[in-house]
């Protein structure tokens, strides 16, 4: 990054660029309950499957006769660890709304808890997922009935999935997130706001939402655009799926950790004493495997082909993004044309929209953008087609409008089809918590336009990189621009590795009262990361 930074600055004044599950250790389960708050110890800890079952009935299928029904999710707990197991390998561990609506109030109860300093989420033990994504196609049986009833049912999925989302990127306690294995749409609503993102070899991350007609939601209008250059927009636009370590160096994870050093880092974190953050990320560091530079410099969609997705992906319409590829004619910008034409028109031109509005809101304000484009997504034919083609029928899906009809999606349609507040879905019912409410609301009032955890467990973005070279990156006061490449180093080795605290604001706050909305890079002391220079000079 700092080489292509100085390469760039020959050629233009500095000051204006624009860079657009293993074996676990023995710790205590828990039974969760919907109606209280309290949990007890029922025997001892493992990610294994389980079949004891959660006070509170659940939506999964029932099991054949004479077997105990499936727990979607487990709880469970040793000394001051908390941790949530995904509990359904046969399905890849996708989200639906029982467990969404499990982990809720329990999340809220540890969050609250004195003795609960640190909290967990996996996929169970054997099982080759995270979490696969959400359970979509039960939300697109409900919807493709079209009675508002039944859309009215399928809109509470998203509804209460991005009540969790915001609330896992918004607690008080440490929350880590073991991205060991497939992590992708909902899963990564699970994992990515989190301040530890732990990746390992078996990690395989994407975004698929516009191959079904959807778009990337669970927060991908805010965390998406935060990545370096256009990268967030290739991910969002082609589905691409990252591995292992590519999941490190693209920012979306924290820390690599392979999985076979999972089972002492979880007895480690049990006997840690304080949910400060800094002592958290302490410890994950210990474990971390350090990347040499080569591999920052070589990997999938770093060196070259970001510069390429940079040139190719940084125009405000999807034409121009195609013309752009073909204008590149090789054989990585073939494929990637060749992928994009498979995706949904639609979503590809909402998703374009959404990406480009989320860079200027606020992360609740991302959330309740999505909800209502969700709300009109569960009316658009091609999430209906791209359900039941790709994941019932096994098929390629018929888009309306198709690939050589997509000119009639005209921006100003779009906005006010997907972008305006969309009418409230009519349930045939009286209203009820079974039901969604006509506007998004969360369980905390907090939100910040730039993740505070950013400067303490992340790594630096291009843009971080920029601010310190034009004498940008302490808020509030004016440095000298720094263009050696070892001083640029060096005051990242010095000043990175803060927690930024000022960042958060409570949304019921005036405009001109609320936090700041970018990054300061302050108040780091020097505290190693791994990767930290590595980054910096890739």
């Amino acid at each position: 990054m700092l080489q292509r930074l100085l390469r760039m600055a020959a050629r233009k004044p500095l000051g204006a660029f624009v860079v657009a599950a293993p074996p676990v250790a023995a710790v205590s389960a828990v039974v969760l309950s919907q109606t209280s708050s309290s949990t007890r110890a029922i025997s001892s800890f493992s990610a294994k499957p389980s079949s004891a079952r959660f006070s509170t009935a659940g939506a999964d299928a029932q099991p054949a006769d004479g077997q105990q029904p499936q727990t979607a999710v487990l709880a469970r707990r040793s000394q001051n660890l908390r941790v949530f197991v995904l509990n359904r390998p046969a399905v890849l561990n996708s989200l639906n709304l029982n467990m969404i609506q499990l982990m809720t109030p329990q999340l809220k109860a540890w969050d609250d808890s004195d003795q609960c300093k640190v909290i967990l989420l996996m996929g169970v033990e054997g099982c080759r997922a995270f979490c696969a994504g959400g359970d979509v196609k039960d939300v697109v049986t409900k919807a493709s009935t079209r009675r508002p009833e039944e859309i009215a049912e399928a809109l509470k999925f998203f509804q209460d999935e991005y009540q969790l989302n915001h609330l896992i990127g918004t607690l008080k306690k440490p929350f880590i997130s073991l991205m060991n294995g497939i992590t992708m749409g909902g899963g990564v609503g699970l994992s990515v706001h989190a301040p530890f993102r732990i990746v390992t070899e078996n990690t395989r991350f994407a975004m698929p939402e516009t191959a079904i007609g959807l778009f990337p939601d669970v927060g991908g209008s805010f965390f998406l655009p935060r990545l370096d250059g256009e990268l967030g927009t290739y991910l969002a636009l082609t589905g691409a799926t990252l591995k292992g370590e590519d999941v490190l160096f693209s920012g979306i994870g924290t820390h690599y950790i392979p999985s076979d050093k999972i089972p002492s880092l979880l007895a480690r974190l049990a006997e840690i004493e304080t949910d400060e953050l800094d002592v958290i990320n302490m410890v994950l560091e210990e474990y971390v495997v350090d990347q040499p530079l080569k591999k920052w410099q070589t990997w999938s969609l770093g060196g070259e082909t970001a510069e390429v997705i940079n040139r190719c992906f940084k125009y405000d319409s999807i034409e121009e993004i195609v013309n752009a590829l073909e204008s590149e004619n090789t054989a990585w910008a073939n494929d990637t044309l060749t992928t994009l034409k498979k995706m949904s028109p639609t979503s590809l031109k909402v998703t374009l929209l959404q990406l480009r509005q989320g860079r200027k809101l606020d992360f609740a304000q991302c959330l309740r953008m999505e909800y209502n484009m969700a709300k009109e997504f569960l009316r658009t034919p091609d999430f209906v087609e791209g359900v039941t083609a790709k994941l019932v029928e096994k098929r390629e899906p018929v888009w309306s409008p198709s690939w050589e009809n997509m000119g009639s999606l005209k921006p100003s349609l779009l906005h006010d089809v997907y972008f305006k507040r969309a009418p409230a879905v009519q349930s045939g019912r009286p209203k009820d918590s079974r039901l969604p409410s006509e506007d998004l609301v969360f369980l905390n009032k907090r939100s910040y336009y730039e993740y505070p955890h950013h400067t303490l467990s992340g790594l630096p973005t291009d843009r971080d990189i920029e601010d310190v070279m034009t004498g940008k990156s302490r808020r509030n006061l004016a440095n000298s621009p720094i263009t050696k490449p070892d001083d640029v180093v060096n005051t990242f080795l010095g000043q990175w590795g803060g927690y930024d605290p000022s960042l958060i604001f409570e949304t019921d706050q005036p405009a001109d009262r609320r936090a700041k909305t970018t990054i300061a890079m302050e108040g780091g002391f020097g505290r190693g990361k791994s990767g930290l220079k590595e980054k910096v000079t890739a």
